[in-house]
């Protein structure tokens, strides 16, 4: 049986720090765009907010 890794509970509220930093730092064209009724408009909103996420989380892991 293979072990599932688990993060600490000090992991998870960093974690959610992070994410929530990156929520209120999203631009608002990225807000008004995953509001969008057109799939391609939402598609580039999701990709760019996602990009914000993966960045935050390399930088927290490197430091």
């Amino acid at each position: 049986m293979v072990a599932k890794h688990r993060h600490s509970a000090a992991m998870q509220v960093e974690l959610q720090a992070t994410i929530t930093a990156i929520m209120a730092r999203t631009p608002e064209w990225v807000r008004q765009e995953l509001l969008s009724k057109e799939q391609a408009t939402r598609a580039r909103a999701e990709e760019a907010l996602a990009a914000m996420i993966a960045g935050a989380l390399k930088d927290a892991q490197a430091a």
